[in-house]
């Protein structure tokens, strides 16, 4: 299917990361990569950015390959998936997704 828009797109994202432990993960590479960002702006070492990927993908793919047994929507949906996972960051934080 192709999305339109992230509004669509967004109950099929969560729906690919239904698994809590998965969603943990999630939250837990997206607060690495929150941190990483900031530490990189009041340092200004480029050396960051590159952990950037490692710290966000690392989580989310351990997350989806052993917990959810399925592949990151990442591959399909690039640009879409990487709003998602700041969006479910948010949800989790604001109590609207659960993960914890």
């Amino acid at each position: 299917m192709e999305y339109k828009s992230f509004k669509d797109f967004y109950p099929f994202y969560l729906g690919e990361h239904s698994n809590m432990t998965s969603r943990k993960l999630h939250f837990v590479g997206t607060c690495g990569v929150i941190s990483l960002m900031i530490l990189f702006f009041f340092t200004g070492n480029p050396l960051i950015l590159w952990a950037l990927p490692v710290v966000g993908y690392g989580f989310a793919w351990v997350g989806h390959f052993i917990f959810e047994k399925n592949r990151p929507a990442t591959f399909k949906y690039p640009f879409y998936s990487l709003l998602g996972d700041f969006r479910m960051f948010w949800d989790i934080l604001t109590g609207k997704v659960k993960a914890f």
